[in-house]
Protein backbone atom coordinates (compact mmCIF):
# COMPACT_ATOMS: atom_id res chain seq x y z
CA UNK A 1 0.00 0.00 0.00
CA UNK A 2 1.41 3.42 -0.86
CA UNK A 3 2.77 5.35 2.08
CA UNK A 4 4.14 2.24 3.82
CA UNK A 5 7.73 1.20 4.07
CA UNK A 6 8.69 -2.23 2.86
CA UNK A 7 9.27 -4.77 5.59
CA UNK A 8 9.23 -8.52 5.56
CA UNK A 9 6.19 -9.95 7.26
CA UNK A 10 8.32 -12.18 9.49
CA UNK A 11 9.89 -9.14 11.15
CA UNK A 12 6.98 -6.71 10.87
CA UNK A 13 5.99 -4.39 13.70
CA UNK A 14 3.85 -1.22 13.61
CA UNK A 15 7.11 0.76 13.42
CA UNK A 16 7.19 -0.32 9.75
CA UNK A 17 4.02 1.65 8.95
CA UNK A 18 4.84 4.58 6.71
CA UNK A 19 3.33 8.04 6.58
CA UNK A 20 -0.46 7.82 6.47
CA UNK A 21 -1.14 11.56 6.16
CA UNK A 22 -3.85 12.24 3.60
CA UNK A 23 -5.50 8.88 4.16
CA UNK A 24 -8.80 8.28 5.97
CA UNK A 25 -9.50 5.12 7.94
CA UNK A 26 -12.89 4.08 9.30
CA UNK A 27 -12.78 1.50 12.11
CA UNK A 28 -15.94 -0.21 13.31
CA UNK A 29 -15.85 -0.89 17.02
CA UNK A 30 -13.22 1.84 17.09
CA UNK A 31 -14.14 3.10 20.55
CA UNK A 32 -12.64 0.15 22.47
CA UNK A 33 -10.44 -2.94 22.39
CA UNK A 34 -8.63 -3.96 19.23
CA UNK A 35 -10.51 -1.36 17.19
CA UNK A 36 -9.36 1.50 19.39
CA UNK A 37 -5.77 0.23 19.30
CA UNK A 38 -5.95 -0.02 15.50
CA UNK A 39 -7.25 3.55 15.27
CA UNK A 40 -4.62 4.77 17.75
CA UNK A 41 -1.72 3.40 15.70
CA UNK A 42 -3.12 4.67 12.39
CA UNK A 43 -3.62 8.13 13.89
CA UNK A 44 -0.08 8.08 15.25
CA UNK A 45 1.14 7.57 11.69
CA UNK A 46 -0.88 10.50 10.40
CA UNK A 47 -4.15 9.00 9.19
CA UNK A 48 -7.46 10.71 9.75
CA UNK A 49 -9.46 8.15 11.69
CA UNK A 50 -13.23 7.79 11.98
CA UNK A 51 -14.40 5.79 14.97
CA UNK A 52 -17.64 3.93 14.29
CA UNK A 53 -19.76 2.56 17.12
CA UNK A 54 -23.25 2.30 18.53
CA UNK A 55 -23.23 5.16 21.05
CA UNK A 56 -22.16 8.75 20.55
CA UNK A 57 -21.06 9.19 24.16
CA UNK A 58 -18.56 6.33 24.09
CA UNK A 59 -17.33 7.43 20.67
CA UNK A 60 -16.78 10.97 21.99
CA UNK A 61 -14.84 9.63 24.97
CA UNK A 62 -12.58 7.53 22.75
CA UNK A 63 -12.05 10.39 20.29
CA UNK A 64 -11.15 12.76 23.12
CA UNK A 65 -8.69 10.24 24.53
CA UNK A 66 -6.99 9.80 21.16
CA UNK A 67 -6.82 13.56 20.67
CA UNK A 68 -5.23 14.02 24.10
CA UNK A 69 -2.69 11.29 23.42
CA UNK A 70 -1.79 12.62 19.99
CA UNK A 71 -2.28 16.38 19.73
CA UNK A 72 -2.97 17.46 16.18
CA UNK A 73 -4.47 14.14 15.13
CA UNK A 74 -7.73 14.23 13.21
CA UNK A 75 -10.37 11.98 14.78
CA UNK A 76 -13.99 11.82 13.71
CA UNK A 77 -16.93 9.69 14.78
CA UNK A 78 -20.00 8.12 13.21
CA UNK A 79 -22.82 6.30 14.96
CA UNK A 80 -23.56 2.95 13.34
CA UNK A 81 -25.30 -0.03 14.87
CA UNK A 82 -24.31 -3.09 12.88
CA UNK A 83 -27.40 -4.88 14.19
CA UNK A 84 -29.70 -2.35 12.52
CA UNK A 85 -29.83 -1.97 8.74
CA UNK A 86 -31.45 1.47 9.01
CA UNK A 87 -28.53 2.71 11.14
CA UNK A 88 -26.05 1.23 8.67
CA UNK A 89 -27.85 2.91 5.77
CA UNK A 90 -27.81 6.31 7.50
CA UNK A 91 -24.10 6.07 8.27
CA UNK A 92 -23.27 4.91 4.77
CA UNK A 93 -25.27 7.69 3.14
CA UNK A 94 -23.64 10.31 5.34
CA UNK A 95 -20.10 9.12 4.66
CA UNK A 96 -20.62 8.40 0.96
CA UNK A 97 -21.93 11.96 0.55
CA UNK A 98 -18.75 13.51 1.92
CA UNK A 99 -16.38 14.76 -0.79
CA UNK A 100 -13.30 12.84 0.35
CA UNK A 101 -12.48 9.17 0.02
CA UNK A 102 -12.29 6.39 2.55
CA UNK A 103 -8.95 4.72 2.03
CA UNK A 104 -9.18 2.07 4.74
CA UNK A 105 -12.29 0.35 6.03
CA UNK A 106 -11.54 -1.84 9.05
CA UNK A 107 -14.54 -4.11 9.67
CA UNK A 108 -13.53 -4.86 13.25
CA UNK A 109 -16.64 -4.78 15.47
CA UNK A 110 -18.32 -7.96 16.55
CA UNK A 111 -20.16 -9.95 19.19
CA UNK A 112 -19.31 -13.37 20.60
CA UNK A 113 -20.73 -16.05 22.87
CA UNK A 114 -24.24 -14.64 23.17
CA UNK A 115 -25.75 -17.15 25.62
CA UNK A 116 -29.21 -17.42 24.07
CA UNK A 117 -30.50 -16.77 20.57
CA UNK A 118 -31.23 -13.07 20.12
CA UNK A 119 -32.09 -11.14 17.00
CA UNK A 120 -31.12 -7.88 15.37
CA UNK A 121 -33.53 -5.04 14.65
CA UNK A 122 -34.22 -6.76 11.32
CA UNK A 123 -34.80 -10.24 12.74
CA UNK A 124 -31.41 -11.80 11.97
CA UNK A 125 -29.64 -13.97 14.55
CA UNK A 126 -27.56 -11.42 16.46
CA UNK A 127 -24.05 -12.85 16.04
CA UNK A 128 -24.31 -13.62 12.32
CA UNK A 129 -26.36 -10.48 11.71
CA UNK A 130 -23.79 -8.24 13.37
CA UNK A 131 -20.50 -9.87 12.46
CA UNK A 132 -21.28 -10.65 8.83
CA UNK A 133 -24.51 -9.13 7.53
CA UNK A 134 -23.90 -5.78 9.21
CA UNK A 135 -20.43 -5.47 7.75
CA UNK A 136 -21.64 -6.72 4.36
CA UNK A 137 -24.23 -3.93 4.26
CA UNK A 138 -21.80 -1.28 5.56
CA UNK A 139 -19.12 -2.21 3.03
CA UNK A 140 -21.66 -1.94 0.22
CA UNK A 141 -22.82 1.46 1.45
CA UNK A 142 -19.27 2.78 1.68
CA UNK A 143 -18.13 1.40 -1.67
CA UNK A 144 -18.61 4.77 -3.48
CA UNK A 145 -16.27 6.42 -0.97
CA UNK A 146 -13.78 3.55 -1.21
CA UNK A 147 -13.79 3.75 -5.00
CA UNK A 148 -12.83 7.43 -4.75
CA UNK A 149 -9.53 6.41 -3.17
CA UNK A 150 -6.54 5.78 -5.44
CA UNK A 151 -5.61 2.77 -3.29
CA UNK A 152 -8.20 1.49 -0.83
CA UNK A 153 -8.41 -1.61 1.34
CA UNK A 154 -11.27 -3.32 3.12
CA UNK A 155 -9.90 -5.26 6.08
CA UNK A 156 -12.38 -7.60 7.77
CA UNK A 157 -11.55 -9.12 11.13
CA UNK A 158 -12.38 -12.82 11.38
CA UNK A 159 -11.13 -15.28 14.04
CA UNK A 160 -9.52 -18.69 14.44
CA UNK A 161 -13.09 -19.93 14.89
CA UNK A 162 -13.45 -19.62 11.11
CA UNK A 163 -11.61 -22.95 10.96
CA UNK A 164 -14.06 -24.84 13.18
CA UNK A 165 -16.15 -27.54 11.55
CA UNK A 166 -19.20 -26.20 13.38
CA UNK A 167 -19.05 -23.01 11.29
CA UNK A 168 -20.68 -24.50 8.20
CA UNK A 169 -22.58 -21.87 6.23
CA UNK A 170 -26.02 -23.41 6.42
CA UNK A 171 -28.94 -22.37 8.63
CA UNK A 172 -27.32 -18.93 8.59
CA UNK A 173 -29.69 -17.44 11.15
CA UNK A 174 -29.58 -20.49 13.46
CA UNK A 175 -33.32 -21.00 13.10
CA UNK A 176 -33.17 -24.78 13.37
CA UNK A 177 -30.66 -24.94 16.22
CA UNK A 178 -28.73 -22.33 18.17
CA UNK A 179 -25.34 -22.62 19.85
CA UNK A 180 -23.46 -19.52 20.98
CA UNK A 181 -20.05 -20.49 19.66
CA UNK A 182 -21.48 -22.28 16.62
CA UNK A 183 -23.13 -19.00 15.59
CA UNK A 184 -19.84 -17.21 16.21
CA UNK A 185 -17.85 -19.72 14.12
CA UNK A 186 -20.43 -19.39 11.34
CA UNK A 187 -20.10 -15.60 11.33
CA UNK A 188 -16.30 -15.76 11.31
CA UNK A 189 -16.21 -18.23 8.43
CA UNK A 190 -18.60 -15.93 6.60
CA UNK A 191 -16.09 -13.08 7.09
CA UNK A 192 -13.47 -15.13 5.23
CA UNK A 193 -15.77 -16.36 2.46
CA UNK A 194 -17.17 -12.83 2.01
CA UNK A 195 -13.67 -11.35 1.71
CA UNK A 196 -12.57 -13.89 -0.87
CA UNK A 197 -15.70 -13.24 -2.94
CA UNK A 198 -15.32 -9.47 -2.53
CA UNK A 199 -11.70 -9.67 -3.69
CA UNK A 200 -12.81 -11.54 -6.80
CA UNK A 201 -15.53 -9.00 -7.56
CA UNK A 202 -13.15 -6.06 -7.02
CA UNK A 203 -10.47 -7.45 -9.32
CA UNK A 204 -9.43 -4.76 -11.76
CA UNK A 205 -10.35 -1.91 -9.41
CA UNK A 206 -8.11 -0.05 -6.97
CA UNK A 207 -9.96 -1.47 -3.94
CA UNK A 208 -8.50 -4.54 -2.26
CA UNK A 209 -10.10 -6.87 0.29
CA UNK A 210 -8.13 -8.66 3.01
CA UNK A 211 -9.28 -10.77 5.95
CA UNK A 212 -7.41 -11.17 9.22
CA UNK A 213 -7.65 -12.97 12.51
CA UNK A 214 -6.11 -11.43 15.64
CA UNK A 215 -5.10 -14.62 17.41
CA UNK A 216 -6.26 -14.66 21.02
CA UNK A 217 -6.72 -11.57 23.15
CA UNK A 218 -9.04 -10.44 25.91
CA UNK A 219 -11.37 -7.93 24.30
CA UNK A 220 -14.92 -6.68 24.63
CA UNK A 221 -16.04 -9.72 22.59
CA UNK A 222 -16.03 -11.68 25.84
CA UNK A 223 -18.62 -9.37 27.42
CA UNK A 224 -21.50 -11.79 26.73
CA UNK A 225 -19.83 -14.69 28.57
CA UNK A 226 -22.00 -15.89 31.43
CA UNK A 227 -22.26 -18.79 33.83
CA UNK A 228 -19.54 -20.33 36.01
CA UNK A 229 -18.08 -22.59 33.30
CA UNK A 230 -17.83 -19.79 30.77
CA UNK A 231 -16.24 -17.48 33.34
CA UNK A 232 -13.73 -20.18 34.28
CA UNK A 233 -12.77 -20.82 30.64
CA UNK A 234 -12.25 -17.11 30.01
CA UNK A 235 -10.15 -16.76 33.18
CA UNK A 236 -7.92 -19.70 32.26
CA UNK A 237 -7.56 -18.42 28.70
CA UNK A 238 -6.58 -15.01 29.99
CA UNK A 239 -3.67 -16.53 31.88
CA UNK A 240 -2.58 -19.20 29.41
CA UNK A 241 -3.42 -18.09 25.88
CA UNK A 242 -4.48 -14.53 25.47
CA UNK A 243 -2.18 -11.94 24.00
CA UNK A 244 -2.47 -8.21 24.44
CA UNK A 245 -4.94 -6.04 22.58
CA UNK A 246 -1.94 -4.14 21.22
CA UNK A 247 -0.50 -7.29 19.64
CA UNK A 248 -3.93 -8.45 18.53
CA UNK A 249 -4.26 -5.29 16.45
CA UNK A 250 -1.11 -6.07 14.48
CA UNK A 251 -2.77 -8.28 11.83
CA UNK A 252 -5.31 -5.53 11.06
CA UNK A 253 -2.59 -2.89 10.92
CA UNK A 254 -0.36 -5.01 8.71
CA UNK A 255 -3.24 -5.87 6.40
CA UNK A 256 -4.22 -2.21 6.15
CA UNK A 257 -0.80 -0.72 5.46
CA UNK A 258 1.78 -3.23 4.22
CA UNK A 259 2.77 -3.11 0.55
CA UNK A 260 3.40 -6.86 0.75
CA UNK A 261 -0.28 -7.73 1.30
CA UNK A 262 -2.34 -8.91 -1.64
CA UNK A 263 -6.10 -8.77 -2.12
CA UNK A 264 -7.83 -11.91 -0.91
CA UNK A 265 -5.14 -12.92 1.59
CA UNK A 266 -5.82 -14.22 5.11
CA UNK A 267 -3.47 -12.65 7.67
CA UNK A 268 -2.86 -13.95 11.18
CA UNK A 269 -0.20 -14.20 13.88
CA UNK A 270 2.87 -16.30 13.13
CA UNK A 271 3.26 -17.71 16.64
CA UNK A 272 2.42 -21.11 18.04
CA UNK A 273 -1.10 -22.16 17.03
CA UNK A 274 -1.51 -18.69 15.48
CA UNK A 275 -2.45 -17.23 18.87
CA UNK A 276 0.17 -14.48 19.04
CA UNK A 277 3.13 -13.20 17.04
CA UNK A 278 4.01 -11.01 14.12
CA UNK A 279 1.44 -11.02 11.26
CA UNK A 280 1.93 -13.27 8.24
CA UNK A 281 -0.24 -14.74 5.49
CA UNK A 282 -1.88 -17.90 6.85
CA UNK A 283 -3.78 -20.72 5.13
CA UNK A 284 -7.48 -20.24 4.48
CA UNK A 285 -9.99 -22.38 6.36
CA UNK A 286 -10.81 -25.55 4.46
CA UNK A 287 -12.91 -24.88 1.33
CA UNK A 288 -13.29 -21.18 2.21
CA UNK A 289 -12.25 -20.35 -1.36
CA UNK A 290 -14.93 -22.52 -2.91
CA UNK A 291 -16.47 -20.45 -5.70
CA UNK A 292 -19.94 -21.91 -5.25
CA UNK A 293 -19.94 -21.22 -1.51
CA UNK A 294 -18.80 -17.64 -2.12
CA UNK A 295 -21.61 -17.11 -4.61
CA UNK A 296 -24.18 -18.69 -2.28
CA UNK A 297 -23.18 -16.54 0.67
CA UNK A 298 -23.17 -13.38 -1.46
CA UNK A 299 -26.61 -14.12 -2.89
CA UNK A 300 -28.02 -14.94 0.55
CA UNK A 301 -26.50 -11.78 2.04
CA UNK A 302 -28.05 -9.62 -0.68
CA UNK A 303 -31.42 -11.31 -0.22
CA UNK A 304 -31.44 -10.97 3.56
CA UNK A 305 -30.21 -7.37 3.71
CA UNK A 306 -31.77 -6.05 0.51
CA UNK A 307 -28.38 -4.44 -0.19
CA UNK A 308 -26.61 -4.49 -3.55
CA UNK A 309 -23.03 -3.49 -4.21
CA UNK A 310 -22.42 -0.87 -6.89
CA UNK A 311 -21.63 -2.43 -10.26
Amino acid sequence: MSGSTAATAHHWTPDAIGDQHGRTALVTGGNSGIGLETARVLARHGARVILAGRRQDTLDEAAAALGAEQPGSEVGTVVVDLADLASIRRAGERLAAEPGAIDLLINNAGVMNVPERRTTADGFELTFGTNHLGHFALTAGLMPALLRSPAARVVTVSAVAARWRSGRLDDLNSERRYGAMTAYAKSKRANVVFTRELARRLAGTHVEAVVVHPGSAMTNLQRHSSGPLSRMVVAVAARALMGSQQGAAWPSLYAATSPDVRSGQFIGPAGRDQTTGTPVPVPLPRDADDLAEGERLWTASERLTGVRFPA
